[in-house]
C-alpha cells in the first residue's frame, strides 16, 4: 500500500467531520508520509495530497522520503500549517489530541482563528493495525534476525559473563545482521528473572541459573519482540516444572489467535490457565507491533471489543514469575491469518540447557 493510499484512507476516517487533518505524531507521520526525520507534520486534505511542514535539516530527506507530497520548509511546522489550513479555507481541522501539549494547543488556537479543532483521536492508530505486504516483510526480516541473534548470543552464555555483556552482545549481533534494537534488551539471570522488566546490571551467570532474553530487532521501522528463557549448566526440577507449565500456556494462547477472536478474551484465556496453576498474573498476555514496539491491539482485560482481522501482528507472551527464585517468560510475535496465526519468531521453545 502507498503512502498515497494510506493518506486516502485516513481521509475517509475523518470524512465530512473535518476539511483536512493535521499529523503531528512523528510515527504517524511517517506512516503517512514516510518521512523519518525528528521534526514534521502534515497537513492532509480529503483528496489524500498533503503538505509535509520540516525544518531546513531534513528538506533534502523530506524530498527523497516523500516524493508525493509537497513540502513545506520552516522551524514553526506545526503551526505553520495550521495557518496553511486556514489559507486555504478551511473550517474545521482534525487534530491528534492526545499528542499535543497544551502550550502547542494554545499556540495552534492563536494562529487558527475561526477555524475549529475537532479530535482525530487514534483513527490513523486504526488504520496502522493491519499491516500491508511492505510492512509485513519489513517485520518478517526483523523477526528472521531476531532469531539469528538467539543462536548467536547463547553461544556467550558463559559462567561469568554479565547480564550487561549480554546486552551489549544482543546489540552488537543485531548491528552485524544490518538492524539494530527494537527497544532497551531485557536480560536477566537467576533471581533476577522474576522480574518481569529487569535492567540489564552487572550480575554474573552461574550454573544452575534461569536466563530470561527479552529483545527483538528493528528492521526498516518495524520491530520484532522475542522472549526465551534458558538455563545455564543444570536445571533444577521446578525449573523444567515452570518453563514446562509456560511453554504450554504460550502454545493454547497462540493457537487461540485466529480472526474474530476479541483481545480480552485471548487474555482471559491464558490469565486463566495461569491462576488454575495456582499462580498469580503479572502483566496482560500480549499487545500489537509495528512502527512501534507496543501498540493497537492490546491483548489485555480491558481492550476494546475490537475483533482480530488478517495481517495483524501480536506478541503472545505469558510469563510466570517467582519473587526470589525466578521467572520464565516464552514470547513470539505471530501475525493473524486466515484460520489462525503464523509465528514469525521461530526459535525453540523446549527448555534449553546451555
Amino acid at each position: 500500500m502507498t503512502t498515497m493510499a494510506r493518506r486516502t484512507g485516513l481521509a475517509k476516517a475523518f470524512g465530512e467531520s473535518a476539511g483536512a487533518c493535521l499529523v503531528t505524531n512523528p510515527v504517524n507521520l511517517r506512516y503517512l508520509t514516510g518521512f523519518t526525520g525528528s521534526n514534521g507534520a502534515a497537513l492532509v486534505r480529503p483528496d489524500g495530497s498533503a503538505v509535509l511542514a520540516t525544518d531546513g535539516r531534513y528538506a533534502e530527506q523530506a524530498a527523497g522520503e516523500s516524493p508525493d507530497v509537497e513540502i513545506l520548509v520552516t522551524r514553526d511546522v506545526a503551526v505553520d500549517l495550521v495557518r496553511r489550513a486556514v489559507a486555504d479555507g478551511v473550517s474545521t481541522l482534525a487534530i491528534e489530541r492526545r499528542h499535543v501539549t497544551l502550550t502547542t494547543a494554545d499556540r495552534f488556537t492563536e494562529a487558527a482563528g475561526d477555524v475549529e479543532f475537532v479530535d482525530l483521536a487514534d483513527a490513523i492508530e486504526k488504520l496502522r493495525i493491519a499491516k500491508d505486504d511492505a510492512e509485513l516483510q519489513a517485520l518478517r526480516r526483523a523477526c528472521a534476525v531476531t532469531d539469528e541473534v538467539f543462536t548467536a548470543v547463547l553461544e556467550r552464555l558463559n559462567p561469568g559473563v554479565t547480564e550487561r555483556d549480554i546486552s551489549w552482545a544482543l546489540s552488537e549481533e543485531m548491528n552485524l545482521r544490518g538492524a539494530s534494537p527494537a527497544f532497551p534488551s531485557i536480560v536477566a539471570f537467576g533471581s533476577n528473572s522474576a522480574r518481569p522488566h529487569h535492567q540489564p546490571s552487572d550480575r554474573t551467570l552461574e550454573r544452575g541459573d534461569l536466563v530470561k532474553l527479552d529483545f527483538g530487532a528493528l528492521v526498516e521501522g518495524y520491530h520484532a519482540d522475542m522472549t526465551r528463557t534458558v538455563v545455564a549448566g543444570v536445571a533444577a526440577d521446578w525449573q523444567r516444572d515452570l518453563h514446562e507449565l509456560v511453554r504450554k500456556t504460550q502454545e493454547e494462547a497462540r493457537a487461540q489467535v485466529r480472526p474474530g477472536a476479541l483481545p480480552a478474551d485471548l487474555d482471559a484465556h491464558a490469565r486463566g490457565l495461569i491462576q488454575d496453576s495456582g499462580h498469580e498474573v503479572a502483566h496482560g498476555l500480549g499487545h500489537g507491533v509495528g512502527l512501534e514496539i507496543h501498540e493497537a491491539p492490546f491483548l489485555v482485560d480491558k481492550s476494546p471489543a475490537d475483533t482480530l482481522v488478517e495481517r495483524v501482528p501480536v506478541t503472545v507472551e505469558p510469563g510466570i514469575y517467582l519473587p526470589g527464585r525466578g521467572g520464565v517468560r516464552i514470547e513470539d510475535t505471530v501475525v493473524v491469518t486466515a484460520d489462525g496465526a503464523e509465528s514469525l519468531t521461530r526459535s525453540p521453545r523446549e527448555l534449553l540447557v546451555i
